[in-house]
């Protein structure tokens, strides 16, 4: 897992409680610690492309509906794009 990531928005927790699932059940189902998916839930640790993909498939949902980029993060292509025209 990395290190917190400012641009990382984490929808996890909010995720997690909709369907009902503790964050030791939700540990238990994707194989890591609670305390693993507790680091996530506080932007202490970003999971790997592995683990967010376990996490989605165990909530029934999107990894894009667990992690999100801040608005704003990649202003050079909409830059490029109206250099262009």
């Amino acid at each position: 897992m990395g290190k917190n990531h400012k641009n990382l928005v984490v929808l996890l927790t909010q995720k997690r409680k909709e369907a009902g699932i503790t964050q030791a059940s939700l540990a238990e189902a994707v194989q890591v610690s609670r305390k693993s998916i507790n680091a996530i839930e506080n932007g202490i640790y970003v999971p790997s492309t592995i683990l967010s993909l376990k996490i989605a498939t165990v909530l029934n949902c999107r990894v894009e509906d667990l992690f999100k980029i801040h608005d704003g993060t990649f202003p050079l292509l909409t830059t490029s794009k109206e250099e262009n025209d």
